[in-house]
């Protein structure tokens, strides 16, 4: 087994259980892209085994941090098992059928996403070492994974590029194992129904991380004219309507996402609340409705990643700031704005930041009457604050 060396002094992090080695703390030593490696201080400590990558700026993704616990087939597979075994509550309640089974490095898995949508799961392998442990993490999910039909794998995600893994291609979808997934899959929350395109959809098909935000936002809705953007295919805005709201528009720029929303519609049987659809770029959306007059009683902003790293944060705080302080001004009096991140790199206080700059921008004064964070089938392990990417503030309008 090849050894990684540290550098003096860069091994507390390490010793901290954290699963990232940079390349930057590397004194020496060399792999194969997902081969096991043994991770060592400058005086020669073994520290622990990871998967090398080195293509990546993350050189070594961590699996074990004890000297002699050398990673094997059997220790991924009881990662799987342990993982999915964590969720069975998910499996016990009635409430979804739509689960994450492994959250990559929270669940002691680097790299590893699988998502399960009505007993097939999907999985993304977006590092060197996943992509190296994949048939036993296959083999487990199959084994371990409640009511499991099948599973495919997702190649589509751009952290495979920074691995030197292939992206994409005529093959950005393919079964694994067991039976291939109907085109469309539906799954529910609660009484809410959804169709999720597993193999062309957002992320594995569908935002799993959102499910506690959706009923959130939803206690909101009652009786209110409500703005949805970045609809997607239109969680946030079938929640309101589920609600009570008078009247939502669901807003995105895709197509394909806006017309997959109005067959969702249709799924769950309710009347009363007037559905619109809008095919457009929601930062133009949103100053046409400035410059109209128009305004709602609560508006939704959940959009797409701005910062994947922290070179990218001042980029997008001003386009946050830019789409929050445009969604402001079309709140009515006492109106709420539930706004999200799904940037990584910006932390909590730099979007509290982001939102009290656009608030003083518009002239306006906001209570902060609700936090969200990604679904706890999406948990964050104590020693990897990374793995808490998603932020939403719902605010309320004080004028």
């Amino acid at each position: 087994m090849n050894r990684i060396a540290l550098r003096p002094k860069r091994d507390r992090s390490v010793r901290l259980r954290h699963p990232w080695v940079f390349s930057g703390a590397v004194a020496s030593g060399e792999a194969e892209a997902g081969e096991t490696v043994e991770v060592a201080d400058a005086a020669g400590e073994v520290l622990g085994y990871g998967s090398y990558s080195p293509a990546s700026q993350i050189r070594v993704r961590m699996l074990s941090f004890e000297a002699g616990s050398v990673p094997d087939a059997k220790l991924v597979e009881g990662r799987v098992a342990s993982a999915v075994g964590r969720r069975a509550a998910f499996f016990a309640d009635a409430y979804t059928n739509a689960v994450r089974l492994v959250n990559a490095e929270s669940d002691g898995l680097p790299g590893v996403v699988a998502d399960c949508y009505d007993g097939w799961v999907v999985c993304q392998f977006t590092s060197a070492g996943a992509a190296h442990w994949r048939d036993s993490i296959v083999a487990a999910l199959m084994r371990y994974a409640p009511f499991c039909r099948g599973v495919a794998e997702r190649t589509d995600a751009e952290a495979r590029g920074r691995e030197g893994l292939a992206v994409g291609g005529a093959d950005a979808f393919a079964v694994l194992a067991g039976e291939e997934p109907p085109e469309l899959i539906e799954v529910h929350e609660g009484p809410v129904r959804f169709l999720v395109d597993v193999r062309r959809g957002h992320k594995t098909g569908f935002y799993l991380d959102q499910r506690d935000a959706r009923r959130t936002v939803g206690a909101f809705a009652n009786g209110a004219d409500v703005l949805n953007c970045f609809s997607y295919t239109g969680g946030f805005g079938l929640f309101a309507r589920q609600c009570g709201a008078l009247s939502v528009v669901q807003v995105d720029a895709s197509a394909e996402a806006l017309a997959l929303a109005k067959r969702n519609e249709g799924l769950t049987h309710l009347c009363g609340t007037t559905m619109t659809y809008e095919e457009a770029d929601v930062f133009q959306y949103l100053r046409a409705c400035r410059d109209r007059g128009r305004t709602f009683d609560l508006v939704v902003l959940d959009p797409p990643k701005f910062a994947s790293v922290r070179s990218q944060v001042a980029k997008a705080a001003r386009g946050y700031k830019d789409i929050n302080l445009l969604a402001m001004k079309l709140l009515r009096p006492n109106g709420v704005l539930a706004t999200f991140s799904c940037s990584g790199a910006m932390t909590p206080a730099s979007f509290d930041t982001v939102l009290a700059e656009a608030a003083e921008d518009a002239k306006r004064d906001f209570q902060v009457v609700a936090r969200t964070c990604q679904a706890e089938d999406h948990p964050v392990a104590l020693s990897f604050p990374e793995g808490a990417y998603l932020k939403g503030v719902i605010l309320r309008a004080l004028q």
